[in-house]
């Protein structure tokens, strides 16, 4: 079994603003901040938590489609709009779908382990409201086999990727359940976002979330077979900040070893991107991925307080529950109706709103994941924060990629 070779800390984090539909500020036909603001706001924003920003060793940048959905690549070469100090030093983009986030945190980290770094700069970042919902699904259809499945896919690639296997969940452990689950999913992650200011359902005032959700059937016509429009994370733009530092780096940050937490694991797991899921109802990637980070935790997850997880859409938000072990095969939908996951229940999970929630830019969102775990266990998470018992004082995200083909998992704890 792997272990840590050396700590490693993350020091500071910030998150800009999730924009897109919901959030008052945002407007289609208006003018809107671009991928330099957002790497730039949000790298400055950590930043500014330190004592010399010049002490910054690298950059690591999480990008899904920029070249398509901005038309830019080369993206390691735009962190010097954070500070003119990381002109001429190492830095680069890292990309794996949806987890391009949480590669970006795991790139920081192996550079720390490795010597290569003391202190590494990690930006997500995606910009995505440049073009219509249907061309965008077009474009993230790339996390998919696009050469073989595109062609004869639905429109709302990924959606309907995600509505089968909320049809196979329904048809194998009832459908009223999960139904239910779903939309008591979609509630939490609307409550919880209410209390995150940069949360694009933020200014939600729908006041009966979950009979909303619950009133509005699928229409395959229209959308997709098994899932609505509010089971979905929203499309986004925005940018997620993290510093990734060794002891020595975190010394160099001026910071208290109190205001920071220590990674004490860490897990990556790929699948064949060119072969489906063997089973509909189990995220095996991300079982994989927690199960290699708790275990070079050398905790289980009954150790865990408060929980970060990539629920895209809110099946797979039930999926991962059971992928992380908190509920067993079949048993998610039972877990998240008992309340279990609500940020007064015994396993808070996504308490800053989540991708339905919070919103999801999509190489940001591992970052963000990272950076809102920072914020709970040091307990800076303002009006979100849920309570960290002492029996229970570590953090886990998984951060998956595609139809749970590439995942990225973290597990932190309070540094001391």
């Amino acid at each position: 079994m792997r272990k840590m070779q050396k700590r490693v800390y993350v020091v500071a984090a910030d998150t800009t603003v999730f924009l897109g539909t919901g959030r008052k500020e945002f407007h289609p036909k208006k003018p809107r901040p671009g991928l330099e603001h957002y790497i730039a706001e949000a790298g400055k924003g950590v930043l500014a938590q330190i004592s010399d920003p010049e002490a910054v060793d690298e950059g690591v940048v999480g990008n899904f489609m920029a070249s398509r959905f901005n038309r830019q690549g080369h993206l390691g070469a735009m962190m010097a709009v954070v500070h003119p100090s990381l002109a001429g030093k190492p830095s680069l983009r890292v990309e794996g779908a949806c987890a391009s986030g949480g590669l970006a945190v795991v790139t920081a980290i192996k550079s720390v382990l490795a010597g290569q770094a003391d202190l590494s700069l990690v930006v997500g970042v995606e910009v995505q409201n440049t073009v219509k919902a249907i061309y965008g699904a077009d474009i993230l259809a790339g996390a998919g086999h696009y050469a073989a499945e595109r062609k004869s896919g639905h429109a709302y690639y990924f959606p309907a990727k995600f509505s089968d296997r909320a049809g196979e969940y329904k048809k194998r452990f009832g459908a009223e359940r999960t139904w239910a689950a779903m939309g008591r999913w979609y509630e939490q992650a609307v409550r919880n976002a209410r209390l995150n200011p940069k949360a694009q359902e933020f200014h939600n005032t729908t006041t009966d979330l979950f009979s909303t959700h619950q009133t509005m059937a699928p229409n395959p016509k229209s959308f997709c077979e098994h899932i609505n429009v509010l089971d979905c994370s929203k499309v986004s733009d925005g940018a997620a900040a993290i510093l990734v530092a060794s002891e020595e780096g975190l010394k160099r940050t001026g910071r208290k070893k109190s205001e920071a937490v220590e990674l004490v694991g860490f897990g990556h797991s790929t699948a064949d991107l060119t072969a489906q899921p063997d089973d509909l109802t189990v995220l095996d990637t991300t079982r994989r991925a927690a199960r290699e980070a708790l275990e070079m935790a050398g905790v289980a997850v009954r150790d865990v307080g408060v929980f970060e997880v990539h629920d895209c859409f809110t099946i797979s938000g039930i999926l991962a529950c059971e992928a992380l072990g908190l509920a067993g095969h079949g048993e998610g939908a039972d877990y998240v109706l008992s309340g279990a996951t609500r940020r007064d229940g015994p396993t808070p999970v996504n308490t800053s709103g989540g991708l339905v929630g919070f919103g999801h830019p999509t190489g940001a969102s591992g970052v963000r994941m990272a950076a809102d775990l920072w914020r709970q266990l040091t307990g800076r998470a303002g009006d979100d924060q849920v309570k960290i018992p002492s029996e229970r004082p570590h953090g886990i995200f998984a951060s998956m990629g595609g139809n749970d083909r590439t995942v990225v998992s973290c597990v932190f704890r309070r540094a001391a």
